[in-house]
């Protein structure tokens, strides 16, 4: 028998979702005093209405759902999913209300692609949107980055022992603290201060390359919180390709790689246990994944003689191939020179890479690395266990952090996890694309961009692609953002409410 939900469930669901879009709002006033910086008064009119609906409907939603009940984990699963899509259709607000879109689903698109971060866009004429919006558009990948719910732990939410299935629900399972909100934290402290960091070396950089310290700046911050979230947005519609910079390549493949990695690794890192960098079971996947994907890239290209010199390969080739490795999106090339340049074999290199994506609990998607990692030690236990003698007892060990006994249980996680990666997810997106007319390997190369939250393109991705095909690729960026469990929470919670006893 299925138990329907009661009146205090929802109101405990209604109460987080509220706080939530009330962070939503604050987040706001950062674009609203850029606004005001550059005297962009129609930007600042859009998130001054963006605000009011966020804290109108938050407080409203408080008052409304107010309840002393605390979180179950079922209630934290739907929260996440739940909040994540009405927080992303109020973020929309202030991008609809530009004059940008055509329509407010586009603007909702990008929401969702900026807060998954996922870097695919259908924006028109980047170029020319106010410093406010641009602003408002890396804002919310660096935030997504972090987690929204881990956003609203920081400074909404406090004292209460749910916390924890909050973040759980936002395919976080790891505590750098032994208390989550102190995590939280934690993963704010380590954004922020490479925020600093990454932003002041950009600005130099920028400023080297001929931009004004004012312009430089702000360039640096919009391009540090884009490959640092591993969102590949930038501040203008050619991407990395319009600085035309090596050091600019150089510093922001850094800057994503790193932002691909645990936040449970940095902080270890940060503790000093820098062996965990070599021991740690996600990079050295991530390594022979990198390589694996990287030798396909190359031999396509080298067979099409793409780029005769090291440098070029270098430039194009294996700046993509760990731009959609971490999931970031990046691009040093054109979108349709995947299709008319590149050949097959090496996109299907950047499209695996994609698939895979970067490391758990980080700012990436994609199936992760640490779950290639187990489904292979799985693998190699399974071959051991079977030319062991039947007395033999036969362990299998991963390091991640701190050693653990790898179990039947973790293995079918993984394995679960991967498939609706694969089928669900994936397959989904390339089964609409190719009913759309698109060649399978665009179609392929697409789906897997937007449900690994990656955002390289083959040029599908536009304003003017069928309604049915953003929907989709709106679907994939929030269930694999979300990993599919808070997903399925979400909607055995609705089953139960209509078809529950």
């Amino acid at each position: 028998m299925i138990l329907r939900p009661g009146l205090k469930d929802f109101q405990v669901v209604g109460l987080y979702v509220g706080k939530v879009v009330i962070g939503i709002g604050l987040l706001m006033t950062v674009p609203l005093l850029v606004s005001l910086y550059f005297q962009e008064w129609n930007a600042t009119i859009d998130f001054a209405i963006g605000i009011s609906a966020c804290l109108l409907f938050g407080y409203f939603m408080e008052f409304l759902c107010y309840t002393r009940r605390d979180l179950t984990w079922t209630h934290g699963m739907v929260v996440a999913a739940l909040a994540g899509l009405v927080a992303k259709v109020f973020a929309a607000i202030p991008y609809h209300l530009s004059g940008h879109f055509p329509s407010f689903l586009d603007a909702t698109f990008d929401a969702i692609s900026g807060m998954t971060t996922t870097g695919l866009f259908v924006l028109n004429d980047l170029d020319h949107i106010s410093n406010a919006l641009n602003m408002w558009r890396h804002l919310i990948t660096f935030a997504g980055g972090q987690g929204i719910i881990v956003v609203a732990l920081m400074f909404m939410i406090r004292g209460t022992s749910g916390a924890f299935k909050l973040y759980v629900g936002e395919a976080r399972e790891e505590r750098l603290l032994p208390n989550v909100i102190q995590t939280a934290r934690a993963i704010g402290f380590i954004s922020l201060t490479y925020l600093v960091i990454g932003t002041a070396v950009l600005w130099v950089l920028n400023v080297r390359e001929g931009m004004s310290p004012e312009r430089g700046f702000f360039h640096g911050l919009w391009l540090f919180m884009g490959a640092w979230s591993t969102a590949g947005f930038a501040p203008q519609s050619l991407n990395l390709l319009y600085y035309h910079s090596l050091l600019l390549e150089l510093a922001t493949m850094v800057l994503f790689i790193i932002g691909s990695f645990n936040f449970a690794l940095h902080y270890a890192v940060w503790r000093g246990d820098r062996r965990e960098i070599y021991r740690n079971l996600e990079i050295i996947s991530f390594s022979i994944t990198v390589a694996i994907t990287f030798t396909l890239v190359v031999i396509g290209l080298t067979q099409l003689n793409i780029y005769p010199d090291a440098m070029s390969l270098f430039r194009k080739g294996f700046y993509i191939l760990i731009s959609g490795h971490t999931g970031t999106g990046n691009q040093t090339i054109f979108a349709r020179q995947f299709v008319n340049n590149w050949g097959p074999l090496a996109m299907l290199g950047v499209t695996m890479a994609m698939a895979i994506g970067g490391s758990a609990c980080s700012t990436c998607g994609g199936i992760k690395g640490l779950r290639m990692g187990i489904l292979f030690k799985s693998l190699s236990y399974e071959l051991r266990r079977l030319i062991s003698p039947e007395s033999s007892v036969v362990v299998q060990k991963i390091h991640h952090i701190r050693d653990t006994i790898l179990d039947n249980r973790m293995a079918r996680a993984a394995m679960f996890i991967t498939i609706c990666f694969i089928f669900i997810n994936y397959g989904l997106g390339t089964i609409v694309g190719v009913l759309y007319g698109y060649p399978l390997s665009e179609a392929l190369f697409e789906a897997v961009s937007a449900g690994s939250t990656t955002g390289l393109s083959v040029g599908i991705t536009s304003s003017s692609m069928p309604t049915l095909l953003k929907v989709v690729y709106m679907f994939q960026m929030w269930v694999g953002r979300l990993e599919f469990m808070a997903v399925f929470a979400l909607f055995g919670f609705v089953f139960a409410a209509v078809r529950g006893e």
